[in-house]
């Protein structure tokens, strides 16, 4: 099979003219169809001037036309930076000024360009790309000055593709429901790419909704969803419903892991098996649960590609560059095939990220005796305090546990010493109040002393991404009179 993007749905095509791939609540399309509308925008982008290489900026909203302006655009050897549609306009304007591309593409453009998809007459795609060529740009943050562009080739979707269903274990049967956004590499590279490499269905939701997610995976029979952030714990956390696991859904791939027992919990009562793993922009191919497997807390052992075997290699070392033994903790290296080949010109910061072909994800892992690795920590987020080195995440764990606690982001913040403090920002469960002092004495039973936050705050909500992970450069900086002082 071809390593490109459009290789893989015209084998798609092939395979199974007739039947349906992609499902809305408004309309459907079959892979044969989706031939044919995908021809018929790459020839409306041709006559707007767009040509092989150029870069095309898409404002990505979860609807079919998005999709067939991203396929398009790929398949014609055009690089596709899809954006998310609520940035602001100076956000828009500072990626526009960084990667100057040939066209921008917003609701108004997307509808002129796609007008009639759904009744494309042609019925072939021709197109001239390589595994090598380079498909899109994967802006990491919204800014308005110049933010690290990912570029991804052909490859590593075509081979996040055939590897997704191998490692979850779908069929031509399955259907995919994705409510991530196509501006996240999540998406195209395993629900679009995958649905496309086994023959299944895709399910394309305009966004996430915790209260009408099980409701549309029952109207379209979904078998599968992917879930990344908070989506998870905000679905358990829905009044509990009779028919909670009456639907079809019987898989949902999600990183990092969960607790084994909030896991077991969480199976229970929707009735599905939940596989976890690793990956990046920078590579989709990262860890994952081998299949049959079932290593709870942890992101799992490398992926391997399907076809070819092992392509993936896994390192975890010191801040010497040395490799750690079962049971410490170092740095996450991947190096492999679809390792990105850097950061839109930026040379610097490539190099100080991909060194000698080793990617370095900036991720905290600890090595197992089993061969699987358990997350720890951003390395940017770890904080030092009295001395010591330690995870926000192991004391949001510990905090969110409290039968008070909806959320919480646990940061650092300035010290009258050396190094920082610790502030936990919290949302109570509706309904509760938040007795600071008792949390802090729960958590203080959960994790050493050096861990325990010495500050905390109450929040109506916290600040979310538009891939449901806490942006925690948006909470509140510094102190405040709102705050609670446990030493003063």
């Amino acid at each position: 099979m071809s390593d490109t993007i459009p290789a893989l749905l015209l084998h798609a095509a092939e395979r199974d003219a007739d039947g349906v791939w992609l499902r809305t609540d408004d309309e459907q399309l079959t892979f044969e169809g989706a031939v044919g509308a995908v021809a018929l925008v790459a020839q409306r982008f041709a006559e707007s001037g767009v040509t092989r290489g150029d870069l095309v900026v898409l404002t990505a909203r979860n609807t079919p036309p998005y999709l067939l302006c991203w396929l398009a655009l790929t398949s014609m050897g055009a690089v596709a930076v899809a954006t998310n549609p609520k940035s602001t306009a100076a956000e828009l304007a500072g990626l526009i000024g960084q990667v100057r591309p040939r066209l921008v593409v917003t609701d108004e453009e997307v509808d002129c360009l796609t007008e009639g998809w759904a009744r494309a007459t042609v019925t072939s795609l021709a197109f001239d790309v390589t595994p090598d060529d380079v498909a899109t740009l994967i802006p990491t943050s919204g800014t308005t000055g110049r933010s690290k562009l990912v570029m991804q080739t052909h490859r590593a979707y075509a081979w996040a593709g055939e590897g997704f269903p191998y490692w979850m274990e779908l069929g031509a049967g399955d259907r995919l429901m994705t409510s991530l956004p196509l501006f996240h590499i999540n998406a195209m590279a395993y629900s679009l790419m995958g649905s496309l490499a086994c023959g299944a269905g895709l399910v394309l939701l305009p966004r996430f909704s915790a209260s009408g997610f099980l409701d549309s995976a029952r109207r379209h029979g979904a078998t599968e969803f992917n879930a990344i952030g908070a989506m998870l714990e905000i679905l358990m956390r829905q009044p509990p419903r009779e028919d909670d696991a009456a639907t079809d859904l019987r898989l949902c791939y999600t990183g990092p892991s969960p607790e084994r027992e909030w896991q077991e919990a969480f199976e229970k009562r929707f009735g599905l098996q939940v596989v976890c793993g690793y990956a990046m922009s920078e590579s989709p191919y990262g860890l994952i649960w081998a299949r049959g497997t079932r290593p709870f807390g942890t992101l799992g052992t490398p992926r391997q590609h399907p076809r070819l075997g092992t392509v993936n290699e896994v390192r975890v070392v010191d801040d010497a560059g040395r490799d750690v033994e079962v049971g410490g903790t170092g740095e996450l290296l991947l190096r492999n095939p679809v390792v990105t080949p850097g950061y839109w010109e930026m040379p610097d910061q490539t190099a100080e990220t991909i060194v000698d072909g080793w990617l370095h994800s900036g991720d905290l892992v600890t090595p197992n005796a089993d061969g699987t690795l358990t997350f720890v920590a951003r390395v940017k987020e770890v904080l030092r305090r009295r001395g010591e080195n330690l995870s926000p995440a192991e004391v949001e764990e510990a905090i969110a546990a409290h039968p008070d606690v909806l959320e919480c982001a646990v940061v650092g913040v300035p010290s009258e010493l050396s190094e920082e403090e610790i502030k936990a920002y919290v949302v109570a469960v509706p309904g509760r109040e938040l007795d600071f002092a008792a949390l802090k004495a729960w958590t203080a039973e959960r994790v050493s002393a050096f861990k325990v936050p010495r500050f905390w705050q109450a929040l109506d909500a916290l600040p979310r991404t538009p891939t449901a992970r806490v942006a925690k450069h948006r909470l509140p900086s510094g102190h405040s009179d709102q705050e609670w002082d446990s030493e003063s």
